[in-house]
């Protein structure tokens, strides 16, 4: 899980940028997460969930959007002054949130897809400003290494990343297959499950 946070490197995010994070779920969440270490100024997540919300919250995140109640673009560039953002993160993997994700970008933002999609993707013209936006769209793997991961875990190991809040159940290993159950439906405002080594 930890790994994720690279994700939000990986955006080229600088210090004192504002940052629009599309959809808590574990991705998002640790993306929120990475942007509050590397400095970002502001951080505004979009999230439905009223639970993934408040997590969004304490993992970061200055500002929590609900798409089902806010025009999340319109809201975004009020709250950047009509600037847009400097970089959004797209954590969800959808047509919908990928445009939104464009539409909220300053001239020159970047924008770093890190959701997995299903379906065929396009860029859209406008949102893409007819290519004279100067925007930059990034879509790699979260990067590993045990350098890279050494350092991650030294941020855990001198509390400057609380990953606690991210795991909301744990089971036993003979109990995986209805982890993966919970999961895959979403109940009970699951995000991770820790599986422990040992039978119940």
């Amino acid at each position: 899980m930890i790994r994720i946070i690279v994700w939000a490197f990986g955006a080229d995010l600088q210090i004192a940028d504002s940052v629009a994070i599309f959809a808590q779920g574990s991705i998002g969440l640790c993306a929120t997460a990475g942007a509050k270490l590397k400095g970002a100024s502001l951080i505004i997540a979009i999230e439905s969930d009223p639970f993934r919300a408040q997590v969004a919250k304490r993992m970061g995140a200055d500002i929590v959007l609900n798409h089902e109640i806010v025009d999340v673009v319109e809201e975004t560039r009020r709250l950047t002054k009509d600037r847009g953002v400097d970089v959004a993160i797209e954590a969800l993997g959808t047509q919908h949130t990928f445009e939104n994700a464009l539409r909220v970008l300053r001239a020159g933002g970047t924008l770093s897809s890190l959701g997995v999609y299903s379906g065929k993707l396009s860029i859209p013209l406008e949102p893409f400003a007819a290519g004279l936006g100067n925007h930059k769209i990034i879509t790699t793997l979260c990067p590993g290494g045990k350098q890279r991961m050494e350092r991650l875990m030294e941020l855990v190991r001198h509390g400057r990343l609380d990953l606690r809040p991210l795991l909301t159940h744990k089971v036993p290993l003979d109990r995986i297959t209805e982890a993966y159950k919970l999961f895959g439906e979403r109940r009970d405002n699951v995000i991770k499950v820790a599986v422990a080594p040992w039978r119940s």
